[in-house]
């Protein structure tokens, strides 16, 4: 069991995976479209599963999703499909596989539409990341308006697996949103971002 040297987020202290990708990725302003679709893909397979899981499994997911672009994903056939579905390293979920190459349309129709798709979702806040100050995980809600916002304009855009939970997920994991609680280690430091880096980004 990792030791505890650091005050973290109870979640971030779970494993060895988990305290690298608490400390060094979750809550970080996130600009990278591929990594963008990443943790949609990601947030929506983890549906019923636990984080951890997804953790375990996320560098198999790159493989053989082509490292999440989207494009590729875009024009995957049944054939690629049924692979997939074959390949134990993932969530072997009909849904969630196929809802993978369905988001990875809708991501593209954003990108043609935004230049982006970071573009559009980080005007949702205005190009300004929520934060937050919880003293414990149980105060931290598992939905916002921001993710119903959200998930409201996915949908009608044709994604799917992009509940109102799941958008929080990921707008949490990218930084949208400071979630990590202020006695946490890396909560002042994710504050301490703030639109500087937005602007450096």
């Amino acid at each position: 069991m990792p030791t505890k040297e650091k005050n973290r987020c109870e979640w971030g202290q779970a494993s060895e995976l988990a305290i690298a990708y608490h400390d060094t990725e979750w809550g970080v302003p996130l600009h990278d479209d591929q990594k963008w679709f990443e943790f949609i893909v990601l947030d929506g397979a983890q549906a019923g599963l636990s984080w951890e899981t997804i953790l375990r499994k996320r560098a198999r997911y790159r493989e053989v999703f082509d490292n999440f672009d989207p494009s590729k994903v875009a024009r995957y056939t049944q054939r690629k499909i049924d692979r997939l579905l074959a390949d134990p390293g993932i969530v072997r979920n009909k849904l969630k596989v196929n809802s993978a190459v369905r988001n990875a349309k809708a991501f593209l129709k954003i990108q043609e539409e935004c230049g982006a798709f970071d573009t559009y979702i980080w005007d949702f806040v205005d190009g300004n990341p929520i934060q937050s100050a919880w003293r414990t995980m149980g105060d931290v809600p598992a939905t916002t308006p921001l993710s119903d916002t959200v998930s409201k304009d996915l949908k009608q855009r044709g994604f799917n697996f992009v509940g109102s939970t799941i958008v929080y997920a990921f707008l949490q994991s990218a930084g949208i949103v400071n979630d990590h609680v202020t006695a946490c280690f890396r909560y002042k430091a994710i504050k301490a971002l703030g639109k500087d880096f937005l602007e450096s980004a």
